[in-house]
């Protein structure tokens, strides 16, 4: 059974979930354009990026996603590399976190989708989910949803974010839209910062 979890739902204990895999997916649009406009901006896709930013209290040390696909060099945290369309069917990115591989000052792992690069944006994305994996047997196996809200403007989402509560992990769905400058990494850390 796979749950769907919320805001509401609180954080869930990943108590004995030694891996974890998160999967962002999305279709694409015309944006609400029609005839061959809308075709050729549903046939170019849209590119989101989804992000994991592991934190030292509120101070981001590493990235996992755009250009970095490994960011410890360990395996700790691993990005499935750039779908910059959104075709196809199933996940179109996955985080991948070990977290015994994971260094003890690291505390959180904020994990964000946006649509980053120049042109890119929620409004040519439709159907964008999450879903949450237990990795830990080496097969993942999903067990939760997270679904964010259509409500709200900008192009960042902060989904969730994974943090230690002494010496286990728990994960807490934040579901937060905001801005950030499209290209700009800097901006992207400090919006992961507020969350």
């Amino acid at each position: 059974m796979t749950l769907t979890l919320t805001k509401e739902t609180g954080a869930a204990d990943l108590d004995g979930v030694t891996k974890m895999a998160i999967g962002a997916s999305w279709d694409t649009t015309g944006g609400g354009s029609g005839g061959i406009v809308g075709w050729a901006r549903k046939a170019r896709g849209t590119d989101l990026d989804a992000v994991a930013i592991l934190m030292q209290g509120d101070d981001p040390v590493r990235i996992a996603g755009l250009d970095s696909l490994d960011p410890l060099s360990n395996g700790a945290v691993v990005h499935s590399g750039d779908n910059q369309t959104g075709h196809g069917a199933g996940d179109d990115e996955t985080i991948t976190v070990d977290f015994s591989r994971i260094p003890p000052h690291v505390t959180s792992i904020v994990f964000v989708c946006a649509a980053f690069k120049r042109g890119a944006s929620f409004d040519k994305a439709t159907n964008v989910s999450f879903k949450v994996y237990d990795a830990s047997d080496g097969r993942p196996e999903q067990v939760a949803d997270i679904w964010p809200s259509l409500l709200g403007s900008g192009n960042a989402c902060a989904v969730a974010k994974a943090y230690r509560v002494g010496g286990s992990w728990q994960l807490e769905v934040i579901n937060s839209r905001g801005t950030v400058r499209q290209g700009d990494q800097s901006s992207l850390l400090r919006f992961a910062i507020g969350h």
